[in-house]
């Protein structure tokens, strides 16, 4: 397997990873209004990193919100054309005291690299760079295939800008597969290609009650409690088995073929393990009749996330606050669609307002669920180049998470996406003490490395 572009990569892991740890002490929140300069910074520094790598047309591109990172190497005639994609946003730290060290100060422990953005995406990321400067470095400034390099700051909220990018800009972003690496594996060392995720409708609910806030020893009894509203409306989304209970919410459903079940079946996984290790509750929940992998990959769900209103201060308040929120969200499967569910969620939501409550629905977010065919050059040659860096054949699984760019990625540019992810299942992702395993970023370059090589044969 070895190539002067893996030597390369070798000799310079040091390096590589002070660079990473460089762009992870950026605290490049998304959500948060007073990191905008932060999420600045990141961008300018991942353009920096691009010219010293020798990528041309690089360009930092300003959006409505956060900006865009372009790059692209085009002189491979003949070869394909991927375009590598990832984000440079990172989930807000909180809550801080749970960290044993600060989230933006990288810090190496047991082979791990600890910091928000480690392995959500930065540290995954700054593998497909550090792959591409692999390449070039050791191939007299050539790269074995066409790359194209589009990067975004608002992944974690919702991605709206490169979304309109992508619909806007098909021919400059004319590529034959996408690359994406923010995905995980499925256990330490076995190499995993994600050919599934689920889609997403994120909403908030707003219920109004009284028109100010009202004292609940004069008016308890008689004045509508927007929080009690919303919890009974909450109790009515889903049974006790986990069923949600929005008419037609299942009608367009797809279940995995009895193949894919089997080869689910056939993965190590330990439901004890699970239980203690990565979730830590008593037990686990969902509906009955399905396994644990098909609960997370292939049927839909819905969420309560917060409820935000009222009053929440220390010592006490006795109010009946005039409005309250919950922020709602359902992950969807194939082959539902998130604007079909989002009407009958808010037409089931308002059948089952109680009296004297008005409420208001707003969409925040949404992705389309995909299911990424396997029977393309792309994928087979990624599946290749993971088993001969990590010794064992590369499996398959679907995420139960959501990247919507992979959707626009289909519809819009209508090319495939190989999600290479490096990722492992306790890296604490938007959660205290995320991480990233170091000898997995490394394995990650010659991944991709190998990938591009064998790509060009």
């Amino acid at each position: 397997m070895s190539s002067p572009a893996v030597e390369y990569a070798r000799q310079n892991q040091p390096r590589f990873l002070s660079e990473l740890k460089d762009l992870l002490r950026i605290p490049s929140v998304s959500t948060l209004p007073q990191h905008k300069t932060d999420i600045e910074r990141a961008a300018a520094f991942l353009a920096a990193q691009m010219r010293a790598i020798g990528l041309e047309h690089v360009e930092v591109i300003k959006t409505d919100g956060h900006p865009l990172v372009y790059a692209d190497w085009l002189h491979a005639a003949d070869k394909p054309t991927a375009l590598c994609y990832g984000h440079y946003d990172v989930q807000p730290p909180d809550p801080l005291n749970e960290w044993t060290t600060p989230p933006f100060e990288p810090t190496e422990r047991n082979e791990n690299l600890y910091a928000r953005g480690a392995v959500d995406d930065k540290g995954q990321m700054f593998m497909h760079l550090k792959a591409v400067e692999s390449l070039m470095k050791s191939g007299d400034g050539k790269l074995p295939i066409n790359v194209r390099l589009l990067l975004e700051g608002e992944e974690e909220v919702g991605g709206e800008s490169i979304a309109k990018y992508v619909r806007a800009n098909p021919g400059k972003l004319k590529a034959d597969f996408a690359l994406v690496s923010d995905t995980e594996m499925y256990a330490p060392d076995m190499p995993t290609l994600c050919v599934g995720l689920r889609g997403l409708v994120y909403t908030e609910v707003e219920a109004r009650g009284a028109k100010i806030d009202l004292h609940s020893g004069m008016y308890g009894g008689v004045a509508p409690n927007p929080f009690i509203a919303l919890a009974q409306m909450i109790a009515k989304l889903k049974d006790e088995n986990g069923r949600i209970l929005i008419p037609g919410f299942y009608d367009r459903v797809t279940k995995p073929s009895p193949e894919e079940l089997k080869s689910w079946k056939s993965l190590p996984f330990d439901e004890q393990e699970y239980l203690h290790n990565e979730v830590g509750s008593t037990e686990l929940t969902g509906e009955p009749g399905y396994s644990v992998a098909e609960r997370t990959w292939s049927r839909p769900t819905l969420d309560v996330h917060g409820m935000p209103g009222g009053f929440v201060g220390a010592g006490a308040k006795t109010v009946i606050p005039a409005r309250a929120s919950a922020k709602i969200s359902m992950r969807l499967v194939a082959d539902q669609r998130p604007e079909e569910i989002f009407d009958l969620f808010s037409k089931y939501l308002k059948s089952i307002t109680p009296r004297g409550i008005q409420i208001n629905i707003r969409h925040l977010s949404g992705a389309d669920p995909m299911l990424i065919r396997t029977d393309n050059h792309y994928v087979q040659a990624s599946k290749t180049a993971m088993k001969e860096v990590f010794g064992r054949d590369t499996v398959l699984i679907r995420s139960g998470g959501s990247i919507p760019v992979v959707a626009d990625f289909e519809k819009n540019l209508h090319i495939p996406s190989v999600m290479m992810g490096f990722g492992l299942p306790d890296d604490n992702l938007h959660a205290p003490n995320e991480k990233f395993h170091i000898p997995n970023f490394y394995r990650g370059i010659e991944s991709i490395i190998r990938f591009f090589q064998l790509l060009s044969s």
